[in-house]
């Protein structure tokens, strides 16, 4: 009998080649897809990556000083650098260890026109001071008497001495050592306020404390 390809009479077809068309169509459409996640997926992590990276850097409020500068602060300032005002911090100043010397500003003790003598309104200031040289004996200080800019320089460097002689014998009736109370004039050099004015012309009459030992 002879060989022959077919089953009960009906011939047996078996396709051999390339896949179809369909197929094709098929295998671009996964592999596009494929892709297009893979794009995405890359996408997305360096979105994350750069999330990550950028750190928010919080709004700084603008630095203030709470401190208030005295209108008389345009003074020359001391070697040490700041230039307190007033007779309240010298007790803080002489048990502590900040450079020497330093200079405090009477920020009350202030005179007549043409006059040295303290006024019954002004000595509380004083009366601070001696306090703080009695605490802290081995405290030397320098009183430095100014004036306004009326009349002659000389006659001025003459009342700025006057005025601070004043305060030295102040401390002394105190009891306060006089050794240790020196006293200069400034004149009507470095005015801390205008000359022009009466209201000024009343800060310049001053007298100022520079301690020369702690």
């Amino acid at each position: 009998m002879a060989n022959s390809d077919h089953k009960n009479g009906a011939p047996t077809n078996i396709h051999v080649g390339p896949p179809t068309k369909k197929t094709n169509w098929l295998l671009w459409l996964l592999l596009a897809l494929g892709l297009l996640a893979l794009l995405f997926g890359l996408r997305r992590c360096s979105q994350n990556d750069a999330m990550t990276r950028v750190v928010p850097i919080p709004a700084t409020a603008p630095a203030t000083d709470t401190a208030v500068i005295p209108a008389h602060a345009t003074s020359p300032v001391p070697e040490s650098g700041a230039v307190p005002a007033g007779m309240s911090g010298v007790g803080n100043y002489l048990a502590g260890t900040e450079a020497l010397p330093q200079t405090f500003f009477f920020e009350k003790l202030h005179f007549d026109t043409a006059k040295s003598d303290i006024r019954a309104a002004d000595r509380d200031e004083v009366n601070m001071l001696g306090a703080a040289m009695k605490q802290y004996p081995n405290a030397r200080i320098r009183i430095v008497g100014y004036a306004d800019a009326r009349g002659g320089a000389s006659a001025n460097a003459t009342l700025g001495k006057k005025r601070a002689e004043s305060v030295k014998e102040a401390l002394v009736a105190d009891g306060i050592a006089p050794e240790r109370v020196d006293t200069a004039s400034g004149g009507e050099s470095n005015p801390v306020d205008s000359n022009a004015t009466s209201s000024g012309q009343a800060e310049n009459r001053r007298t100022e404390l520079v301690i020369l030992e702690r």
